[in-house]
């Protein structure tokens, strides 16, 4: 590595190689900067960044590398080498390809912050023959991509497990020439090139027989401890009005056989996490949960249905390991959710804390949304009244968080609510509930600014530079959005 790049940044590459399974160690011609724009423990607890390195590695004369967002971009020293791959120690910026995974909006500044410490310009218009492609994917681009535009050369849109090989083999083919790699990918299904004023294609479906995705590495350094992940569906089935993931995304639900998910397990695993947007609507969810609990295995789920957390479900979480209940309602009233279709009710709610009670789980977290279209005290108030039930039951602790309309939803363009209303509601809901519930809400003024992105084009992007670039605080994002606006 070159001079000024701390020891500390290498060593710690080192240790948490040195504490990983699965890694992948090998060279190939074509080389593949695998970006995540957040730290290490975020990147690698996100099974879609883990199956896109593994789909990479299997591509024949590829590879990919991993590079992260530092865990503190600040102690990156200015002057420094520029940002490396953990498998080589080798500059992002020396690779054949860059490719980012992004999940959601705020990511963004992630994306600024590793293409900077890359040495990248980052603007395409900036970028010559001498820079590689910056390619962009992951679950950002089932809603609202357009914000990458100025950004990057290429994305890909939806589930890309076959499209990053089209990828590969148009870089292959062309060599050094971006410009033919570019003409080459123009047309391919999923596939979009940037800053030609070509229309935006449809998402990708990945072939049944990819399914499901698994973790390649397992890692002590995650949020998800040394937790071995394992798709149980991919999609919903379900179709919330709010939801990007709903039905009618690439054909709804597709359950993974109970066979060929335990087939996928390691021996060695002793903690499985089942990931998916509803994996509890899984129709052998409670025969897949014994299998994996009587093995002796520890258990997560990503998605928990409260109509689906029956008596033996809940005794299964608990033997799993569970001691907490986490489900929404995403509506703070019926009327609510009905109006959103979030087909859950008082009774599933109920019903479900008294199951996770009986099965000797200790706590509750219960997840709404807030500033739904329509919304009025009144429904914050039956908020209030709900939550006190609950917490007689076990105590309760309530997540909230800001409704944020996204494209691609029936609720796409619906307006934010102002925040002063939203910060008045949050008081109401605390006094409701009279301390008796633990209430954290997320940030109103940057659910804001999500959801400018989540509405946004390419400008709203450009915005977004200008903010990172003033510092990044709400009040640059507030100027930003405003001058692009005028």
């Amino acid at each position: 590595m070159g001079s000024g790049l701390g020891w500390g940044h290498i060593e710690q590459a080192r240790a948490r190689l040195s504490e990983e399974r699965g890694t992948i160690f090998q060279e190939a011609p074509l080389s593949v900067a695998l970006c995540y724009p957040s730290p290490y423990a975020v990147a690698m607890s996100s099974l879609g960044f883990q199956t896109i390195y593994r789909e990479i590695c299997r591509h024949p004369g590829a590879v990919a590398e991993r590079a992260f967002l530092p865990d503190d971009v600040s102690r990156w020293p200015a002057g420094s080498a520029p940002l490396f791959t953990y498998e080589s120690l080798r500059p992002v910026a020396e690779h054949s390809l860059v490719a980012f995974s992004i999940a959601y909006e705020l990511e963004l500044t992630g994306l600024f912050e590793v293409l900077r410490l890359s040495g990248l310009p980052l603007l395409v218009h900036e970028r010559d023959a001498r820079h590689p492609l910056v390619v962009a994917g992951g679950p950002l681009t089932f809603s609202n991509p357009s914000t990458l535009e100025p950004f990057v050369d290429v994305v890909l849109l939806g589930e890309a497990e076959e499209t990053i090989h089209v990828l590969l083999d148009a870089v292959a083919n062309a060599g050094s020439d971006k410009r033919a790699t570019l003409d080459a990918l123009v047309g391919q299904p999923g596939i979009y090139v940037t800053n030609r004023g070509l229309p935006w294609p449809g998402v990708a479906k990945a072939s049944t027989e990819r399914l499901p995705a698994f973790s390649q590495i397992v890692t002590p350094n995650t949020e998800l401890r040394s937790m071995f992940l394992i798709e149980a569906e991919r999609g919903c089935s379900r179709v919330c009005a709010y939801c990007v993931m709903r039905g009618t995304t690439n054909g709804g639900m597709r359950p993974v056989p109970i066979e060929r998910i335990l087939d996928k397990i390691p021996g060695d695993a002793t903690r499985v996490g089942l990931v998916g947007a509803a994996v509890t609507d899984h129709p052998q969810i409670e025969a897949l949960l014994r299998h994996i609990v009587d093995s002796g295995r520890s258990l997560g789920i990503s998605s928990l249905r409260a109509c689906r957390i029956t008596a033996p479900i809940a005794a299964l979480l608990a033997k799993g390991g569970y001691r907490t209940l986490t489900i929404a309602a995403d509506g703070s009233s019926q009327r609510l959710r009905d109006e959103v279709r979030r087909h859950t009710t008082e009774e599933h709610l109920i019903r479900a804390v008294e199951n996770a009670r009986g099965a000797g789980l200790t706590r509750v977290k219960l997840y709404e949304m807030i500033g739904l279209p329509s919304e009025t005290d009144a429904d914050i108030d039956e908020l209030g009244r709900l939550a006190t039930e609950l917490s007689r039951l076990l105590p309760l602790s309530l997540g909230i968080a800001p409704f944020v309309a996204k494209r691609n939803t029936p609720l796409d363009g619906q307006p934010f609510e102002k925040t002063s209303i939203l910060e008045a509601r949050l008081k109401r809901l605390r006094r409701a509930v009279k301390g008796r519930v633990e209430i954290r809400s997320t940030s109103t003024r940057w659910a804001w600014v999500e959801y400018k992105l989540a509405q946004g084009s390419a400008e709203a992007g450009l915005a977004t530079m200008e903010a990172w670039r003033a510092g990044g605080d709400f009040a640059a994002f507030k100027r930003a959005f405003e001058r692009r606006e005028d």
